[in-house]
């Protein structure tokens, strides 16, 4: 029987030489001696949550399902050693026992940490950093078996390189994490005019902790989201709340009406003022990983970019007339971040706007991805690695001053490019 791996949005996928599920660390260099004996690439697949051609190979395909333990907890400091393995729900829901959470989270939370972070997964606020800036420490396993501890005092290149690696390095296989107190949030959603929030912008993004909006290209409404600390008690919904808001409303009827918009594209402009406006008002004061992230169970395909803040109103507004222009039933979303140091994380050494456009499955993306990408290029946008990009390594090198230095990290553990793949070649150049 043929192995085969397919992406979360299915439109990614490969027939590995074989799929590699090790249990332990031990069984993991065993996987790579005999991969590198059979002269095989190796890459290392997540929760499969991006949209691009990052995983694909023919060699060895790693899953690292089962390196999904809490290794060590500290109290005191708020550092706590992960396996790699791990999804930022499960660390989420075991950490909150030991009055610990992740700073931030993006909307979806069933990423693996390796994956997640690899990759300069976010959620949005304008002090708050994207989640690989939370790994204090990264244990990485190179071709040969062998494993290096990768911190700011231990390597401080290779740390920076190995906090968003994109897979190029080696396989991570355990990391301490910097979390902070448990906190509850107040998520406050309510429908404004996009134009009043642009004309507001710094006031909404520097007045929250967390604010966020999606926008849809044929509505004059933004549906904001902001989540702000709150000294209350976590109010959990009841379960018949969270299904009406979370699965009926956001998931099985946006997904007929997204059916609805591809069998017929000329309903689309409909859609999207209807959904815009059955957006309404939403508040829930939970633990904080509840309120960041929701159930994403319709399938679609995405492309995101960084780009410099100050740009963001300029960019959103291009980037919303352009959407007119293309049939797709689906939102807008833009975030703000704060800059990091991670040489190849697309908010580096920039305050960072983030804008994402997104087609729904079996849709046609590439004619409204490449006419994005172009108005992103104009404002040196960088692409999240994990979703649909055009660029390469010719086009990447000069938007990341520290690109030359995450080359060297490259080189230094992956000389033979055991770890490589088409993606990671065109992006990111051959070793």
């Amino acid at each position: 029987m043929t192995n085969s791996w397919v992406n979360w949005a299915g439109d990614q996928r490969c027939a590995p030489a074989a799929i590699a599920t090790p249990h332990t660390s031990d069984e993991l260099a065993e996987i790579l001696a005999q991969a590198g004996d059979a002269g095989q690439t190796v890459r290392v697949a997540g929760a499969g949550h991006s949209f691009t051609d990052a995983v694909l190979t023919d060699g060895v395909l790693v899953d690292l399902a089962n390196l999904n333990r809490v290794l060590d907890v500290d109290t005191a400091t708020g550092l706590v050693r992960v396996e790699a393995g791990s999804t930022l729900n499960a660390v989420s829901n075991a950490l909150h026992g030991h009055g610990l959470t992740f700073p931030n989270l993006g909307d979806i939370d069933v990423q693996t940490v390796a994956g997640a972070t690899a990759t300069g997964t976010h959620g949005t606020g304008a002090t708050l950093q994207n989640l690989s800036a939370a790994l204090h420490s990264i244990e990485l396993m190179l071709a040969d078996g062998s494993r290096v501890e990768l911190n700011a005092e231990t390597d401080p290149d290779g740390w920076r390189a190995a906090r968003v690696s994109v897979g190029a390095l080696g396989v991570v296989t355990a990391a301490t994490l910097q979390l902070v107190p448990s906190f509850v949030l107040e998520g406050v959603e309510r429908p404004v005019p996009v134009e009043d929030v642009l004309d507001e912008l710094d006031t909404y993004i520097d007045n929250n902790q967390h604010f966020e909006f999606y926008m849809f290209a044929h509505s004059p409404l933004a549906m904001t989201k902001r989540n702000n600390t709150v000294d209350l008690p976590e109010q959990p919904r009841g379960k018949a709340v969270d299904w009406f808001a979370d699965i009926l409303m956001s998931n099985y009827t946006f997904d007929a009406l997204c059916k609805l918009g591809r069998w017929q594209p000329r309903l689309v402009p409909w859609i999207h003022r209807g959904a815009a406006y059955a957006g309404s008002y939403r508040r829930q004061v939970d633990r904080s990983y509840r309120v960041f992230a929701s159930p994403r169970l319709l399938r679609f395909t995405e492309m995101e970019y960084a780009i410099p803040r100050e740009h963001s109103a300029e960019a959103i507004r291009a980037i919303k007339a352009l959407s007119t222009k293309f049939d797709t039933p689906m939102p807008i979303e833009v975030r703000w971040v704060a800059p990091d140091d991670a040489f190849l994380s697309p908010a580096s050494g920039r305050d960072t706007c983030y804008i994402a456009v997104h087609q729904y499955r079996g849709m046609p993306y590439e004619p409204y991805f490449r006419a994005c990408e172009a108005v992103f290029d104009t404002f040196n946008g960088r692409p999240h690695w994990g979703k649909r990009h055009f660029q390469t390594a010719d086009t990447l090198r000069e938007r990341y001053p520290d690109w030359d230095r995450f080359a060297e990290v490259r080189q230094r553990f992956d000389p033979k490019g055991r770890f490589s793949n088409a993606y990671l070649n065109r992006v990111l150049g051959s070793v």
